[in-house]
């Protein structure tokens, strides 16, 4: 445990021992290898398990770096709708109305699950759906976010992208910043450069980076990603997370995975997307021009198994797919 840990208040009910006395770092080691020791020997090992692998210590083991982005998001959830939309954002807000099921947006960068059952107790959201209105048939309604959970973001930066020191990272419709954040707080990229459209968004952003103090590696641009050859040629790892099905026509979304291709070359350098690149491009078969996407490319194989922290959903991070520039 961390030192940061131990001067919390524990409480170990199943011992049926509660130490209300806060301790340094020493006296909490002494006082839980005394624990240890006077545990019945067949129980040990039970308890060693449960100390290393229980949800009920994540209070006292939750990192730093957790609590900075949890506070960033406690920040930014006063400051939008529910569905962390704006109402200029009239095209996303209609496509995820015209969805053939019914689909709800929630900011996985604000909402975690526990959140979101907590909403829905509430009765501020629902998880479901009536098939009949009036009836008691009901079906679960699909969720969709434009952002990275927390756990999404240590999982990016820890697992899916090797050591950034030195690197330029930059994301394509940056929104809340929540990759710009997770990557400071994760990583040791030299600059992490998010590129947004929206002014509401970029506004946002700009106060929590001064905010947090994270001006030194934050930089964010307002403009069309289509506008910024130079960033993307110079980009080390670009990442884009449903960034253009939900706000672009079709073919505006060509033009941009064109302006992508064209210009984000480096030999070596990652792209992180979300969903994969072969699904992104599905609802753009019947565009012309279509056949040269993606050929630049090769998908890198990530394990997800390796990360499966309590509020990690494996289905999200399975979404997430690491290719690099040949």
């Amino acid at each position: 445990m961390g030192s940061s840990s131990c001067c919390a208040r524990f409480r170990f009910n199943h011992l049926n021992l509660k130490l209300t006395v806060k301790m340094n770092f020493k006296e909490a080691k002494n006082e839980i290898l005394h624990i240890l020791g006077k545990t019945e020997p067949q129980d040990l090992a039970k308890l060693i398990d449960w100390v290393t692998k229980s949800d009920d210590l994540d209070d006292y083991l939750v990192d730093n770096q957790r609590t900075i982005l949890r506070s960033i998001a406690d920040d930014l959830r006063p400051c939008l709708p529910l569905e962390a939309m704006f109402p200029s954002e009239t095209m996303a807000i209609q496509k995820t109305q015209q969805n053939s099921k019914p689909t709800l947006h929630v900011d996985a960068f604000l909402y975690n699950e526990e959140a979101v059952d907590s909403l829905c107790e509430e009765g501020k959201m629902s998880r479901n759906y009536c098939l009949n209105c009036g009836s008691h048939r009901t079906a679960p309604l699909e969720f969709i976010s434009h952002s990275f959970s927390i756990s999404e973001l240590q999982f990016l930066f820890h697992h899916v992208l090797p050591d950034l020191t030195g690197k330029l990272v930059v994301d394509v419709g940056s929104r809340l910043g929540s990759v710009l954040y997770g990557g400071y707080v994760y990583s040791a990229a030299a600059q992490l450069v998010g590129v947004e459209i929206s002014e509401e968004f970029v506004k946002l952003q700009t106060v929590t980076v001064e905010k947090y103090g994270f001006s030194d590696r934050i930089q964010v641009i307002h403009a069309d990603i289509c506008s910024q050859a130079a960033l993307v040629q110079n980009a080390d790892v670009l990442i884009m997370n449903n960034v253009f099905e939900y706000f672009m026509e079709a073919r505006d979304q060509l033009r941009a995975w064109q302006f992508i291709s064209q210009n984000f070359l480096k030999k070596g350098a990652l792209l992180v997307t979300v969903p994969s690149i072969q699904e992104a491009l599905m609802s753009l078969q019947d565009t012309n021009g279509l056949s040269a996407i993606g050929h630049w490319l090769e998908e890198v194989p990530l394990d997800y198994s390796v990360y499966l922290k309590n509020d990690a959903d494996p289905d999200s991070l399975k979404q997430i797919h690491l290719y690099r520039v040949l």
